[in-house]
């Protein structure tokens, strides 16, 4: 029960990196506006590229168009508050616009994870199953599967918020944090959150360990096949349609799983915020990064675009 007493909360303060000193401060806010205006630019490249380049126009570039899509309103919801918090520590938030944000925040996060999913499906079809590729990866099936990643989002941001925001909040105002997640806004609760603790796991495990779980199955199976092609060549070719997926894979699940997977009693704010750092401000540029230095055919149709020479001719 709430306790006596005590006022209702309705508006919050971020602790942000309040505890750094002005310097410091000054030099994060450089360093992840930079950060944020490459991600933006990175991805809306992606996106402008995937869209007039006709070569691009299949199931793993329009998946990968999709997750530029979704980091970019991922980024939107967190660093332009996080970045003017930097400048002006303990800015208040008001408990609606902190709900929109967990909100939008939970939706698109969600929303990536089962993006990455059906990338690693798309991968495994295509090398284990290349001769029905085409009819298994139709458009209606992409569509499904990228529509179907959103729908998972929306519903699972919606038990989160709402679970989360029936609570009372009392006397205590300031979030541990630099933007609204779960976590801290429990600790602030004036009455017991054990239930949205059990809710906030359960969720943890269906967008992360369930997704996590088939993207490794479907990689067992596809370097199992790659390594039985009998052309060196051809295994390379397959393990470099593979790596960039893998490599932004690990890192995504990593850092999320650290925080939303690990024991309440081995939880500390303080370390979970400077791993949130890593998945909303760095894993976001890692997508448009990583899909264009590793990858030959987005490097191919950004070179034609710009009027440069292909690398091939």
């Amino acid at each position: 029960m709430p306790k006596k007493n005590s006022t209702v909360v309705t508006e919050f303060l971020f602790e942000g990196f309040s505890s750094f000193g002005w310097q410091y401060r000054l030099g994060f806010f450089i360093v992840f506006l930079i950060l944020y205006l490459l991600t933006l630019s990175g991805n809306v490249i992606i996106v402008t590229i995937i869209r007039l380049d006709r070569h691009l126009h299949i199931p793993m570039y329009f998946f990968l168009s999709m997750l530029s899509i979704s980091e970019t309103f991922y980024t939107i919801a967190i660093i332009p508050r996080m970045l003017a918090g930097l400048l002006n520590p303990y800015q208040a938030i008001d408990i609606q616009s902190c709900a929109t944000q967990l909100f939008f925040y939970l939706t698109f996060g969600i929303n990536n994870c089962f993006l990455l999913t059906a990338m690693g499906y798309d991968r495994y079809v295509a090398i284990c199953n290349p001769l029905r590729y085409s009819v298994i990866m139709g458009k209606k099936a992409c569509i499904l599967l990228a529509s179907g990643s959103l729908g998972i989002g929306l519903s699972m941001a919606i038990v989160q918020v709402t679970s989360v925001f029936r609570l009372p909040f009392c006397d205590g105002v300031v979030i541990a944090h630099f933007f609204c997640d779960v976590r801290p806004l429990l600790k602030l609760a004036c009455t017991d959150s054990t239930i949205n603790e059990i809710i906030n796991f359960v969720v943890s495990v269906c967008v992360l360990v369930l997704p996590m779980g088939l993207v490794f199955i479907s990689y067992v199976v596809i370097i199992s096949t790659i390594l039985k092609i009998a052309s060196a060549e051809g295994r390379k070719k397959a393990f470099a349609t593979c790596a960039s997926h893998l490599t932004v894979v690990i890192i995504h699940y990593g850092c999320a799983s650290i925080i939303y997977l690990k024991p309440k009693a081995q939880s500390s704010l303080g370390q979970d915020r400077l791993i949130s750092v890593t998945y909303t401000v760095i894993t976001p540029l890692l997508n448009p990064v990583v899909y264009s230095l590793r990858n030959k055919e987005v490097k191919e149709a950004l070179r034609k675009a710009v009027g440069l020479r292909p690398l091939s001719s």
